[in-house]
């Protein structure tokens, strides 16, 4: 673990390190989102006799209904709306719908629990491109690929990569340190790690994602704060939930829905104090994020440092800690 302090001081530690570096009663954040097998394999059948079958790699993006999501597919351009989609188990799609930007809609012929339980059942996890182009997702990813109090009703098609580095023992450390734990749910979608694109930076907005702040944890931690104690956001993705759901006055709101919020270099901080993250994808809005977090000369310092001791970057790799 990296450690980055305001003044641009870095520390080398590990992650069982992090309970030295804050007090007790400061609260550390998590997105307590559960992550699903969200690729699938089907099969677009031949369109007639002098056709073939085309092999499809699916990946789940947004429930929109019961029965219909927004999906990812490859050879996208094979494919066209009407076409159905054949899954294991008797489980099908049709394309009801295809965007500029190659998203599907698709309508499958199941819903509700029996849809659910279906994709878990034949689904693999949605590894980010750098490790499934190396390797297919195996049985172990259900597992390492899932914080370790993911809740069972969450559901999301990536993960929350920091609180991947949270194993029972930390959070046993953490909690012997009269460090708080407080969790808010953010449903992450493929469009976090995604290369930002002009218009969004434009527009000042991402990709939606639904997300969750209840009455209890804003009431804690507005009391944490007032008392001078510290709110660590542990991911980018409990970051934006906490930052959509704070006013200019400080205060953090109850809030349930969707959010698009850009934090980029300028943006005042409203809500937290302090961020565990791991290391990003160049061109990205998460890289945005922590430099606005800690200032972009400050970051681009930290990450040269990191390759220079052979730091492991991305969704499996090491964290920091940036302490603004």
């Amino acid at each position: 673990m990296l450690v980055v302090h305001a003044d641009g001081r870095l520390e080398d530690a590990v992650v069982r390190d992090l309970p030295h570096y804050l007090d007790a009663g400061d609260a550390l954040v998590f997105n307590d989102t559960r992550v699903i097998p969200a690729a699938l394999k089907g099969v677009r059948p031949a369109r007639d006799a002098a056709g073939s079958d085309v092999h499809v790699d699916v990946n789940l993006v947004q429930q929109l209904s019961d029965q219909t999501w927004l999906a990812l597919a490859r050879p996208g351009k094979r494919l066209r709306v009407g076409d159905r989609l054949s899954f294991p188990e008797d489980l099908s799609a049709t394309i009801a719908e295809k965007r500029d930007d190659g998203e599907l809609v698709l309508s499958f012929s199941q819903s509700g629990e029996p849809l659910r339980s279906a994709i878990e059942r034949i689904g693999s996890m949605p590894l980010p491109p750098y490790i499934a182009r190396r390797r297919p997702a195996d049985a172990s990813d259900r597992e390492t690929y899932q914080t370790s109090f993911a809740a069972e009703d969450a559901k999301s098609v990536a993960a929350p990569t920091a609180g991947l580095h949270f194993t029972p023992r930390l959070l046993d450390e953490i909690d012997a340190a009269g460090i708080v734990r407080a969790q808010v749910r953010l449903h992450v979608g493929l469009g976090t790690f995604a290369p930002l694109k002009d218009e969004q930076i434009e527009a000042g907005k991402l990709h939606e994602e639904w997300r969750q702040v209840t009455p209890g944890v804003a009431e804690h931690l507005n009391q944490l704060r007032k008392g001078g104690r510290r709110c660590v956001a542990v991911g980018t993705t409990s970051l934006r939930t906490l930052e959509s759901a704070a006013s200019q006055d400080h205060i953090i709101h109850p809030v349930t829905g969707p959010t698009d919020i850009f934090l980029k270099p300028g943006y005042k901080f409203r809500a937290i104090d302090g961020l565990v993250t791991n290391f990003h994808l160049p061109e990205s809005s998460l890289f945005m994020l922590v430099c606005a977090v800690m200032g972009t000369d400050i970051m681009q310092a930290a990450y040269a440092h990191a390759i220079a001791e052979d730091y492991r970057f991305y969704s499996y790799g090491d964290a920091c800690l940036l302490l603004p």
